[in-house]
C-alpha cells in the first residue's frame, strides 16, 4: 500500500510537471503570434499576397517576418506547425485530471453536501461536461451569433458564467474550479485541433495542388485564435487556484471565478492594444485592480478579513480562548484522521505538508491556516469527508477571530 501511494504520488507530479512545460510552450507560442500578427507594418513594395512585415532582433540576430493573409503563391519549402504544444498540454492536463480528481474522487471530486453521488456518476458527469462545453462553444461560435465578434463573446461569456454557477452545483469548490478551468482549455484545444489546424491543412492542399486559397479558412481560424487569446489568462488563474481556498472555498465562489475571466481579458486587452500601436490603455489595470479587491471582498463575506493575525510564540491567546476547548474537538475529530502522526485515512501515508494537527501547541500555531480553510472557507477538509458542521466552522471563526483581537 506505501509502494503505490509514493508511485501515485510521484505520478501526479510528473504529470502536473509535464502539462506546466507544455502549456508553457503552448501560451509562449500563442502569445508571440498574436503580438507579431498585431505589429505587423504595411509598406508600398511588399511582395503579392503579403499583409504586412515585421522586423525583430533577439539572441543577437535580426529577423525579418512577413505574412500572408491568406496564402504565398507557391507552398514553400519548409513550413512549420504549431500543434503539438496544444494537444500535448491538453493530454497531460486530462492525465492529471484523472490521476488527482477521478482516482481520488472520494475525496477530492464529490461534496456528499452538494451532490451525493458514487465516484463512477461524479466522473461520467466530468467527462461529459468537458464534452458538452466544447458543443455548445462550436455550435454559438456557427450560428448566426458568430458574424458578430463582440456579441459572440458576450455570449460566450454568459455561457461560462453558467457553467461556473452550476460546476459549484455538482463538485467540491476546488473541482468546481478544476473543471472551470479545464472547459476552457478544452474549447481551446478543440479549437487548435478541430478548427484551426483543418482549415490551414485545407490552404496547403490548395496550394500544392494549384488553386487559389479560399480566404474564409484563415479568417474562421483566425476567430478561434483570438477566443484561445482572451481565455489564457483566467485558464492558468483556474489552474493555480486549488492551491488558494479563498478563491474555491468560500459562498460566491462561482461569482469570484465569473469576474476572472473579466480580469483576463482587460490584460489581455492592454497587452493587444500596445503590441498592436494603438495606444496605451493603462485604464485596464486599474479596472482589473478594483475588481480584483471585490474578488477578495466576496471571498470574505459577511465579514471582512481586516488583515494578517499573526500568532505569538507559544499561542498563549488562542489556547486560552473559551472557545479552544470545543474548536480542539473538532479539529481532532474532523482533521486528524489525516493531519496525525499516523494519518488513520486510507490512502494517506503521510500528514498532507507535514502539518500535524494532534496537540494544543501545533493547533494553536497553525490557527491562521485552520481559520481559513475550514472556518472562513470550506477548503477542508476537502470534499468535507468527515462532514464537519456549519457550527462548528462558525465557532472557528469565532475562535480566531475573537482571540487574534
Amino acid at each position: 500500500m506505501q509502494d503505490i501511494a509514493i508511485f501515485w504520488e510521484w505520478l501526479s507530479f510528473g504529470a502536473r510537471w509535464l502539462h506546466v512545460i507544455t502549456a508553457i510552450a503552448w501560451i509562449g507560442s500563442s502569445f508571440y503570434f498574436i503580438a507579431l500578427d498585431l505589429g505587423l507594418r504595411q509598406r508600398p513594395g511588399l511582395p503579392a499576397g503579403a499583409h504586412g512585415e515585421e522586423w525583430q532582433v533577439h539572441g543577437g540576430g535580426f529577423y525579418h517576418i512577413q505574412k500572408y493573409l491568406v496564402a504565398p503563391a507557391e507552398m514553400p519549402e519548409h513550413l512549420t506547425w504549431f500543434k503539438w504544444e496544444s494537444y500535448a498540454t491538453w493530454l497531460s492536463g486530462f492525465a492529471l485530471l484523472a490521476i488527482v480528481y477521478y482516482a481520488g474522487a472520494d475525496l477530492f471530486l464529490i461534496d456528499r453536501n452538494v451532490l451525493d453521488v458514487s465516484a463512477p456518476v461524479a466522473i461520467l458527469i466530468s467527462v461529459a461536461s468537458l464534452t458538452l462545453g466544447w458543443i455548445v462553444y462550436d455550435l454559438l461560435c456557427k450560428s448566426p451569433l458568430g458574424e458578430s465578434d463582440t456579441t459572440l463573446m458576450l455570449v460566450l461569456y454568459a455561457f461560462l458564467v453558467l457553467m461556473a454557477w452550476g460546476y459549484t452545483q455538482l463538485f467540491t469548490g476546488r473541482a468546481a474550479f478544476l473543471h472551470l478551468g479545464a472547459i476552457t482549455a478544452t474549447i481551446m484545444s478543440a479549437n487548435v485541433i478541430m478548427i484551426i489546424i483543418p482549415n490551414q491543412k485545407i490552404v496547403v492542399a490548395d496550394l500544392i495542388a494549384g488553386r487559389k486559397p479560399d480566404p474564409k479558412y484563415g479568417k474562421i481560424a483566425k476567430t478561434r485564435s483570438l477566443h484561445n487569446n482572451y481565455l489564457t489568462l483566467p485558464v492558468i488563474f483556474l489552474m493555480l487556484s486549488n492551491h488558494y481556498p479563498l478563491a474555491f472555498g468560500t459562498q460566491f465562489n462561482w461569482i469570484i471565478a465569473s469576474l476572472i475571466f473579466i480580469v483576463g481579458v482587460l490584460i489581455r486587452h492592454y497587452f493587444n492594444t500596445i503590441h498592436a500601436r494603438k495606444g496605451n490603455p493603462h485604464w485596464t489595470w486599474g479596472a482589473a485592480a478594483v475588481i480584483f479587491i471585490i474578488i477578495m471582498w466576496l471571498s470574505t463575506v459577511p465579514a471582512v478579513l481586516t488583515g494578517e493575525k499573526k500568532l505569538s510564540a507559544a499561542g498563549e491567546a488562542f489556547v486560552a480562548s473559551a472557545h479552544f476547548p470545543a474548536v480542539r474537538d473538532t479539529v481532532m475529530g474532523r482533521c486528524a484522521m489525516c493531519h496525525g502522526a499516523e494519518p488513520a485515512w486510507d490512502g494517506i501515508i503521510h500528514a498532507p505538508k507535514d502539518v500535524l494537527l494532534d496537540s494544543d501547541a501545533v493547533i494553536a500555531e497553525h490557527a491562521r491556516e485552520i481559520y481559513l480553510q475550514a472556518g472562513r472557507s470550506h477548503a477542508m477538509p476537502p470534499g468535507n469527508v468527515t462532514e464537519i458542521s456549519p457550527e462548528e466552522r462558525a465557532l472557528i471563526v469565532a475562535w480566531f477571530e475573537g482571540a487574534g483581537r
